[in-house]
């Protein structure tokens, strides 16, 4: 009995020392031990727990959200990780640190992108943590949000307005990278911070085609974190980079080797994003050396990680068009369906991001900027509160012409290239009846002498002739201007104007559409090959007949060929 009270007193008198102990040591001392472990370390959550501890016992919501915080750090549960997130936002706010809040938000969205790849999310938090970080001067948290709104817009395919979001970055974040008189984690932060805006800009020159600049910036950011175990991840995204240069620059195996060294830390930091953007190019690659049913491996698991996440980045897409003509070919009927309705849902996905997404990147990120602005001019008189208000006016009703007039332009391709793709003719009076009206001032053999010379004139091109007045062209089938005109005016129901700006834009049109080499003619050498005297003209008649202009036409073209 005695004995066992002793043990009981011992074990209470050690309880109580490290209770001591604990309280006695300051927060930074308990932090001490573990920020300098890696992410995701489990080694760090005893001293985490002491930390939270401390902080609920004192009552410090500041140093319990920074506990928290670095708990959803530390921790490598996923869903640990967001729950935390959610407690340090709360003692946040409970703190009135800005600068808390402002991080707090920040890591929720991060996981998001990061884990979940729910972009709508995680852009509700960075627009949240931008409302706070205006009432800050802490310019890393100002540039860590610059770079998240930069990689949402390079996701929803606005690569250079992206591009120039990662330039900022990278101008702010590299030289405090190297500066030895700051704290060895806040290098480590600018480190990351320069490494993951390189990483990106990357990406945005590599969808603008600009792969020379993709490669040099490639070949920066892979030396300086070659052999690096602090930044292996960053290591592989730059391997990862390269892999896709290399498929572009059509060096197929080095691009292999390289994708499946960048692999295996992708897939052990969870990153399924980049982790199926790598199987597809093993694929396309395997696909370029005819080795196809190793490239159909690494498309379907392109399709496992599609499934399982319901996430896809729109450069996939084209990953169940190739897997879909593959069906065709080997008439799998089964298979065809699957990946068709597996298309139908990632383009649903895609379309659904993209105009959620890119409402709220110009609505609340872009609009907050402007308001800002409006905002630092009010304090000056109301004179510049007139004036700022029109120029937000100007600047978001600019924004909203320029999408309305983007999505008009591309839903006017589409109807033109179906009509192409149907092979409407280009000749409107072939084919047609050849008894004149009851109306017709013209006999039967007069009518069909004229109606003939005219489908001949049409075959043979001949309206591609430059200066083909009504009265030239009746002098050429041996008739007299009103008969011809009749003719046109009656099987057409237009005047000959119409009808020759007609036939040379809708020519001109189909060559465009079908035939490469003209993409690489200039506007004033298409008018000239269709027989119109001006450019402007040329312009002008055009986006009447078409509803878009040639210059607009070439470029969605040009784009859907790169596509395919």
């Amino acid at each position: 009995m005695i004995l066992k009270k002793n043990i009981l007193s011992i074990v209470l008198l050690v309880f109580i020392a490290n209770t001591s102990i604990l309280f006695a040591q300051s927060f930074e001392e308990i932090r001490s031990k573990y920020e300098s472990f890696e992410e995701n370390n489990p080694r760090a959550l005893p001293y985490i727990k002491q930390y939270i501890s401390k902080a609920k016992k004192e009552k410090d919501y500041s140093y319990l959200s920074q506990g928290y915080l670095d708990e959803s750090y530390y921790n490598s549960n996923i869903d640990v990780k967001l729950k935390y997130a959610d407690s340090a936002i709360a003692s946040a706010n409970n703190s009135s640190n800005n600068e808390l809040i402002v991080t707090a938000h920040m890591t929720k969205g991060t996981l998001y992108y990061f884990y979940f790849k729910k972009y709508k999310t995680a852009l509700d938090e960075y627009v949240k943590a931008f409302s706070y970080a205006k009432k800050t001067n802490d310019e890393f948290q100002q540039h860590t949000i610059l770079y998240h709104i930069g990689v949402v817009k390079s996701y929803l395919g606005y690569y250079q307005e992206a591009l120039e979001n990662f330039k900022n970055c990278i101008s702010y974040f590299e030289p405090l990278s190297n500066d030895k008189t700051l704290h060895p984690n806040l290098i480590f932060n600018n480190k990351k911070g320069y490494y993951n805006s390189l990483h990106q800009a990357i990406i945005c020159y590599r969808n603008l085609g600009n792969f020379k600049v993709a490669d040099s910036l490639i070949d920066v950011g892979f030396s300086k974190t070659y052999g690096s175990k602090e930044f292996s991840l960053e290591h592989a995204y730059f391997q990862k980079c390269k892999g896709i240069v290399d498929y572009y620059n059509k060096s197929y195996q080095e691009s292999i080797n390289l994708l499946n060294k960048a692999l295996p830390e992708i897939k052990k930091n969870k990153d399924f994003a980049w982790e199926s953007v790598s199987y597809f190019y093993l694929g396309k690659s395997y696909s370029a050396l005819n080795q196809q049913k190793e490239a159909n491996n690494y498309f379907t698991k392109v399709d496992s990680i599609f499934q399982k996440n319901n996430f896809i980045l729109p450069e996939l897409r084209e990953n169940y068009e190739i897997l879909i003509k593959d069906s065709k070919l080997t008439n799998d009927t089964k298979k065809e369906l699957y990946y068709t309705n597996s298309l139908l849902k990632a383009d649903s996905i895609i379309t659904k991001d993209f105009n959620e997404l890119s409402s709220k990147i110009h609505k609340e990120y872009d609009t907050q900027q402007l308001l800002d602005a409006k905002n630092r001019l009010e304090s000056n008189s109301t004179l510049w509160i007139i004036v700022s208000s029109i120029i937000i006016l100007l600047l978001l009703a600019t924004l909203y012409y320029r999408y309305e007039k983007e999505k008009k332009i591309q839903k006017k391709y589409v109807e033109l290239e179906q009509r192409l793709m149907q092979n409407v003719s280009i000749v409107p009076v072939q084919n047609m009846e050849i008894i004149p009206s009851a109306k017709s001032s013209l006999n039967e053999k007069t009518f069909n002498d004229v109606l003939k010379k005219l489908e001949r004139f049409e075959k043979k091109l001949e309206f591609t002739e430059k200066g083909l007045t009504l009265n030239k062209l009746a002098k050429k089938f041996d008739t007299n201007s009103n008969y011809l005109s009749q003719v046109i005016s009656e099987k057409r129901n237009i005047n000959y104007n119409k009808y020759l700006s007609e036939l040379r834009i809708n020519y001109i049109t189909q060559k465009l559409y079908s035939d490469k080499e003209y993409l690489k003619l200039t506007v004033e050498a298409l008018a000239e090959k269709s027989g119109i005297a001006s450019r402007q003209n040329f312009s002008d008649l055009f986006y009447e007949i078409n509803g878009l202009r040639p210059i607009d036409f070439i470029k969605l073209r040009k784009k859907e060929l790169e596509e395919q």
